[in-house]
């Protein structure tokens, strides 16, 4: 069903990015039942699995109080920070840490590295990756900045249309993300189409 060179890419399934978290997307907790879908069929493939977050020091340019636009959200060793718990994150899997400069904003997984300090892009190339699937949180940020950045560095993308949910500052923001990613070169796919794929 799935051949190799292909990985999974979740961003930022983080506690503050869910209700009741500090920069809570709506709904964004209802993606962790269907990403953990995905993620069992990648394991059962043994592809590769990546997992960013945001790793935030607690001044940063990104947050409202040092000159940015955001709440204080995902500073290193909070709970805020956490996966969210009922995301089943397999052992073998490769946490990309980001927004660990505070001079930057970081919203794409492109921009984080792994405890070993090695960037994302670096470890696909090792590992031969040429496709990611895309899903997480959130549609109209840091997954289309990923999107968008993976497309740009000549991956191709698959977005998980049932495992991804926006912030929608204004309104249609997510589908304007959505369509924009989608004429730069990312396909749309859902769960069940995942399931049909040689």
């Amino acid at each position: 069903m799935l051949k190799l060179k292909k990985a999974l890419l979740i961003v930022d399934v983080q506690n503050d990015f869910c209700p009741a978290g500090k920069l809570a997307v709506p709904q964004g907790d209802k993606i962790v039942p269907v990403l953990n879908k995905y993620i069992k069929i990648f394991s059962q493939k043994k592809l590769p699995m990546f997992f960013s977050r945001d790793w935030h020091p607690q001044k940063t340019s990104h947050f409202k109080k040092f000159g940015g636009i955001w709440p204080v959200h995902c500073v290193q060793n909070t709970k805020g920070a956490e996966f969210h718990p009922k995301l089943k994150i397999p052992k073998e899997a490769i946490i990309i840490s980001k927004g660990m400069d505070p001079q930057k904003d970081s919203y794409s997984a492109f921009d984080g590295e792994d405890r070993y300090g090695q960037s994302l892009h670096n470890i696909l190339m090792i590992l031969g990756i040429k496709e990611l699937y895309i899903g997480g949180l959130a549609t109209d940020y840091c997954v289309k900045a990923t999107v968008l950045e993976a497309l740009k560095r000549g991956f191709k993308v698959k977005l998980l249309l049932d495992a991804i949910k926006g912030v929608d500052i204004k309104p249609k923001d997510s589908l304007k993300a959505i369509e924009e990613m989608k004429q730069k070169g990312a396909v749309l796919v859902n769960f069940e189409m995942i399931l049909k794929e040689k």
